[in-house]
């Protein structure tokens, strides 16, 4: 298994941070490089607990689809996406806030185990995990600039929910 952990500080408030990482339209703008998609479950808006969303874009020279769901929801502090069905022989991502005089700090616990036994080890160890730990820096790097300006505003469901 591999394990990528990230801290990110962000000055906004952490309920429009939590919204934001559980935000469907600014992941799309964030994946606009894999040409991603939402193609089924919730493509829109923001993502709860049991609700899923199917991602279809391309990674590694092909065309993927992952669904996940989210397993845990605690607004505003922490909330956990499982893979269901897809490329990996496992994923886990746990999102955690925490405020700080410094701003919110978001952490990303993300762990994934690759398929293919041995095959899956080696490649892990020769590029996924650097792939897997620069999309989740990209992602990130969105999350903190809608958030700590006015762009959050114009996302699908971000209005009426910045305050939980």
């Amino acid at each position: 298994m591999v394990n990528i952990v990230l801290e990110t500080t962000i000055n906004a408030p952490i309920e429009r941070v939590f919204n934001l990482s559980r935000s469907i339209d600014l992941h799309l703008i964030a994946a606009q490089d894999k040409n991603e998609k939402a193609i089924a479950g919730v493509t829109t808006g923001l993502i709860g607990l049991n609700e899923t969303v199917t991602w279809e874009a391309d990674h590694m020279g092909g065309r993927q689809e992952l669904t996940s769901k989210i397993v845990e929801y605690q607004f505003p502090t922490h909330f956990v996406d499982e893979m269901v069905e897809g490329a990996f022989a496992y994923m886990r991502h746990i999102h955690q806030f925490k405020e700080s005089p410094e701003g919110v700090i978001m952490t990303d616990n993300f762990t994934f185990k690759s398929p293919f036994g041995i095959f899956g080890k080696i490649a892990n160890w020769l590029f996924l995990k650097d792939y897997m730990k620069a999309i989740l820096v990209k992602k990130n790097a969105f999350i903190k600039e809608y958030a700590e300006s006015d762009m959050w505003m114009n996302l699908n469901g971000m209005q009426e929910h910045d305050k939980g």
